[in-house]
């Protein structure tokens, strides 16, 4: 049975733009205008898929956009608050010590002596930095995603190795 493809998150639909169709988009990306060029993007589901036809900036990252076969204000409004995915395969790999989120989930972790610690469940991010949720035997713990306390990650074991902080110990 084939896995479904790993989705990465690149962009939220935002308030219809005018009376023609456009549709304010929140983008994800380092550079907002290139949303355009990844090609067709999906809903969550993948049900759905939306090509962008024209992107413009409107300021920092956020972006209008003309979404093929979307005419009309209440169109683009029906739209709102819709995320839009593409799958991890039509992304370029990450440059070195760069790492997409969905990449690190599942990833089981690791004492610097081996012993198990339990998986990456999740990666948090509040403001102040990366946070890995570690689903952990019978509780979960959280820990900053740095060099101190995450040295060194080895997709191809399909690990993480923690140095769990004194104050989660």
């Amino acid at each position: 049975m084939p896995h479904p493809p790993r989705l990465i998150l690149l962009a939220r639909f935002g308030a219809a733009q005018g009376v023609r169709g456009e549709v304010r988009v929140k983008c994800f990306t380092e550079d907002p205008l290139a949303l355009s060029s990844y090609g067709a993007l999906s809903d969550e589901s993948g049900k759905r898929s939306f090509d962008i036809e024209k992107l413009r900036l409107l300021r920092d990252d956020m972006a209008v956009a003309k979404v093929k076969g979307v005419e009309t204000r209440d169109q683009a409004q029906a739209l709102t608050g819709l995320a839009l995915y593409i799958a991890r395969e039509k992304l370029p790999p990450p440059d070195d010590d760069e790492f997409y989120i969905v990449d690190l989930i599942g990833l089981r972790a690791v004492s610097p002596e081996g012993a198990d610690l339990g998986s990456v469940k999740n990666v948090l991010n509040y403001g102040a930095g990366d946070i890995l949720e570690i689903a952990a035997p019978g509780d979960s713990f959280l820990a900053p995603f740095t060099k101190a306390v995450a040295p060194k990650v080895d997709f191809a074991a399909g690990r993480i190795t923690i140095v769990r902080p004194d104050e989660i110990e």
